[in-house]
């Protein structure tokens, strides 16, 4: 039955990573499908799962028409996501369908183990020897409900990120327009100490200049990048349709811009005096970079819930069905 398989929507070449896997998926679902004997029951999962490929056909058309397609449905996400919950549904279809059902169960109970909790009675009806089919489909369906809902929360992460950049880079600008036009307002230079007769600026000059404050969140975004490095090191390959390294690092360069003119606020006005020193524009620079690096304190735990969150919707090789995965 082979040579009845519709191919169904098929990507163009400048597709993302997503795209290729939502229609190689579906294309596995399709030749399944078509190979399963007539029964009255056979024939309503198929109608069933055929309904659902052409909605994964209508969000791939959606999503590979770069003109068509707009902000908000980028914002939203509901091509990506309507494109994997179809998919899923046309999966579960197939597998109440499917005969050789056992056969998958390995396969399936590792899946579902994957997003259901220890304690989760699904789970452990399928961890029974010969679970029957309704009880297979019940926990299928709650795993994929599951991972679709972390591709929801990793969307919802991503807009939060963009939101929070487009707002540091309001006040980093602001700052710097005000230094600018009103040098010395947002002090950036030391007082004179024992060592230094005279102010000490971030510009090397002996009084407050138009570019302190831009030399200072320079310095501080140079501090941040070494902890972009360092994230982009550790951080391993994905598939998912969100990605989040980079608006990651945006945030973790401005918020190191942001964080060195605070920290050279405190130290001149002296909330670090006797434990910190400053005697050249090099340790002025210097405590800029470090300040700026010091974001890492606190985004530290945005990257942990990141690694979370993408941990949840990276595309595995576990097999659900014959052309499933987990995603």
């Amino acid at each position: 039955m082979a040579e009845n398989v519709t191919v169904g929507w098929q990507v163009g070449a400048d597709v993302t990573d997503w795209q290729l896997t939502v229609e190689s998926r579906a294309r596995r679902v399709r030749a399944d499908l078509a190979a399963l004997p007539s029964a009255p029951a056979t024939e309503v999962a198929r109608k069933a799962a055929d309904v659902s490929l052409e909605i994964v056909d209508v969000a791939l058309r959606s999503a590979d028409n770069k003109w068509w397609r707009s902000g908000a449905s980028w914002w939203s996400g509901w091509h990506i996501e309507r494109a994997w919950r179809a998919l899923h549904e046309a999966e579960i279809y197939l597998a109440a369908a499917d005969p050789d059902l056992p056969s998958r169960l390995p396969g399936l109970r590792a899946r579902v183990r994957m997003y259901l909790e220890e304690g989760d009675p699904r789970r452990a009806a399928m961890e029974l020897e010969n679970p029957d089919r309704a009880t297979v489909v019940d926990a299928m369906r709650a795993a994929f409900d599951a991972s679709d809902d972390a591709h929801a929360a990793a969307r919802a992460l991503r807009n939060k990120l963009i939101v929070i950049s487009l707002a540091l880079f309001v006040l980093n600008t602001v700052l710097g327009l005000v230094g600018l036009i009103r040098p010395g307002l947002v002090p950036m230079c030391m007082p004179p100490n024992l060592a230094v007769q005279q102010p000490l600026c971030p510009t090397g000059t002996g009084a407050a200049s138009g570019w302190d404050v831009w030399m200072v969140q320079l310095f501080g975004a140079l501090g941040a990048t070494i902890s972009v490095v360092l994230l982009l090191i550790r951080r391993r390959p994905d598939l998912s349709p969100y990605v989040l390294v980079g608006y990651q690092a945006l945030v973790k360069i401005l918020l190191g811009a942001t964080l060195s003119a605070v920290g050279l606020l405190a130290l001149g006005a002296g909330l670090v005096s006797g434990i910190v020193y400053v005697g050249s524009q090099a340790a002025l620079l210097l405590w800029a970079v470090l300040f700026g690096y010091a974001q890492q304190v606190g985004t530290r735990l945005l990257d942990n819930y990141a690694d979370r969150l993408m941990d949840e919707v990276r595309p595995l090789p576990d097999r659900v069905t014959t052309s499933g995965g987990k995603r």
